[in-house]
């Protein structure tokens, strides 16, 4: 799919045709078929492996340029349907025209460049239209991250009554999660340097950056720094999670079999005492009219002389 917007001097965001696309266009491409792959790269005399390098899911973040144009992939976060996390690779490809984006799915940062916040960017502004992306992007890691932590709680607390393997799998889960975000983050911090050496480098010829551009740029590196700080932090509490929940885990499955066991042994004593009392011989009290009430009144008496006990010993 291919979208074309263009911002207005009204704060308006126009859609376009490919046709009509003009110098400060938004090129928007998510996951975008082999016919749009080469219109786009004819109208914009582009290599089309400029573009099909970001629809690669493995493709790790860097930069490239090519006869004067930058293709910059970011590795974006985005939450799947089943309410997991992942990463996704985005390609930002910087002409001396225009901006473009491609993605192979849709995504929740794209997606916030719309008509109805066309007033807080500029696609002319091609500089910090790309930047603004970035900063979006390291808001959601943040958003997300904040998610995962509130996810870990809640599985902390379960953890004092769990018998089963749910909350070891969700763990589990979340660490995956943190590798993927770790690696993501810790590679797009790599690709923001870049641009911050070329942000810097008077004799830079590809990026035109004012003091406000470079500004914003060093926001995205303090808070994508503040995002890997957050990442190692919850990924050094998860491990001590993971290595006592195992003992948690044992430890309630010991209650519960000494429990079982306490039980088994006190249900025993009126089984014990009626079967000896029900053996076809003579007996004491057997022929006694009150047998039957001494019998059971002794096995009561034995059963709850075990209950003290086991309860002394705290196995209830």
């Amino acid at each position: 799919m291919i979208k074309i917007l263009k911002s207005e001097d009204n704060k308006q965001l126009n859609r376009l045709s490919i046709s009509e696309a003009v110098s400060g266009s938004w090129f928007s491409l998510i996951a975008p078929n082999e016919e749009e792959i080469k219109q786009v790269s004819l109208v914009l005399g582009l290599d089309e492996d400029f573009l099909l390098n970001s629809l690669d899911l493995d493709e790790r973040s860097r930069i490239e340029i090519e006869d004067g144009n930058i293709l910059i992939i970011t590795n974006l976060p985005v939450m799947t349907e089943d309410g997991c996390f992942d990463t996704l690779p985005m390609g930002i490809i910087y002409t001396p025209t225009s901006i473009i984006t491609v993605c192979s799915k849709d995504n929740n940062i794209l997606s916030s460049f719309n008509e109805n916040t066309a007033y807080s960017f500029d696609t002319r502004n091609k500089t910090e239209f790309m930047l603004k992306i970035l900063y979006r992007s390291v808001k959601f890691y943040l958003k997300y991250l904040d998610i995962i932590n509130r996810t870990t709680d809640n599985i902390e607390e379960e953890l004092q009554k769990a018998t089963n393997n749910k909350a070891l799998f969700q763990l589990m889960e979340i660490q995956k999660t943190l590798v993927y975000f770790s690696t993501a983050l810790k590679d797009n911090d790599i690709v923001l340097q870049k641009l911050l050496r070329m942000a810097n480098s008077a004799s830079t010829k590809y990026i035109k950056n004012t003091e406000e551009d470079i500004d914003l740029l060093e926001d995205v590196i303090i808070d994508t720094k503040q995002a890997i700080e957050m990442v190692d932090m919850h990924r050094m509490i998860l491990e001590a999670m993971m290595e006592g929940f195992a003992s948690i885990i044992n430890n309630n499955l010991n209650q519960i079999m000494k429990f079982l066991a306490a039980i088994t042994i006190i249900m025993s004593i009126p089984t014990m005492i009626g079967g000896l009392w029900g053996m076809n011989v003579k007996v004491p009290y057997g022929d006694d009219i009150n047998g039957f009430i001494i019998v059971v009144a002794f096995s009561v008496l034995l059963s709850c002389a075990a209950v003290l006990y086991f309860r002394k010993k705290g196995m209830f």
